[in-house]
């Protein structure tokens, strides 16, 4: 059987855990910065982010990233952690979702039950679309974005990377957000985004600007 570690051990873990076991992955240690926490896997350990791990690259072991929110920069940290000690990165696709076969997604990428990307969208390393998010065609959804529950991107959207539609938001066709952006949750966006901006409402507007990136947490 084949092996794999998850990042994070708490709830995303939970949801990832059974997309990788029907694809034939038996997961061997889940790593989370909270010493705290507990195994929900029945023998199954849990290692601080800090520990050096029992594993190599003879193991041939994969690895998925349970981290979700606004952390797509601590995804990519971590994942460029964890490929240089020889890990290799899943791309998941719950049974439950639909992804045409046009699509493009790239390394570490997720796409959750009940969601849906159309013809020739590309989804972006460690990019999580989630539980009934629409992604309709063409769209461009960069590295390291979370598109949450519910959110609908319509044609050809563009997201940079890094940025975070919340749940029921509504992207309308051809807009582009620029990196680092947050749209709010059930915001409806009718014009482009800039980077970093922070945008709420129908019609959204900018509430703030984030000025640098968000402070990586995970390591």
């Amino acid at each position: 059987m084949k092996k794999a570690v998850i990042w994070g051990a708490s709830g995303h873990a939970k949801v990832i855990r059974p997309i990788l076991e029907d694809r034939g992955f038996s997961i061997v240690a889940l790593i989370d910065k909270n010493s705290d926490l507990k195994s929900f896997i029945p023998g199954c350990p849990v290692f601080q982010s800090g520990d050096a791990l029992p594993f190599g690259a003879d193991d041939d072991i994969s690895f998925a990233i349970a981290i979700g929110g606004d952390k797509g920069h601590d995804r990519m940290q971590i994942h460029d952690r964890l490929s240089a000690s020889g890990f290799h990165p899943v791309t998941l696709v719950h049974r439950a979702a639909w992804v045409a076969k046009t699509v493009r997604l790239a390394a570490g990428a997720q796409v959750l039950g009940m969601a849906a990307v159309s013809e020739e969208a590309q989804i972006g390393m460690h990019s999580i679309i989630n539980t009934n998010a629409s992604i309709d065609h063409e769209c461009i959804i960069g590295n390291g974005c979370h598109v949450m529950p519910a959110a609908t991107l319509a044609g050809c959207v563009e997201l940079g990377d890094f940025v975070t539609i919340g749940s029921n938001a509504t992207i309308l066709p051809r807009i582009k957000v620029g990196r680092g952006a947050v749209v709010g949750a059930g915001a409806v966006v009718t014009k482009d985004v800039p980077g970093y901006a922070v945008v709420v409402g129908n019609p959204a507007k900018v509430l703030k600007m984030n000025s640098a990136p968000l402070e990586n947490t995970a390591l």
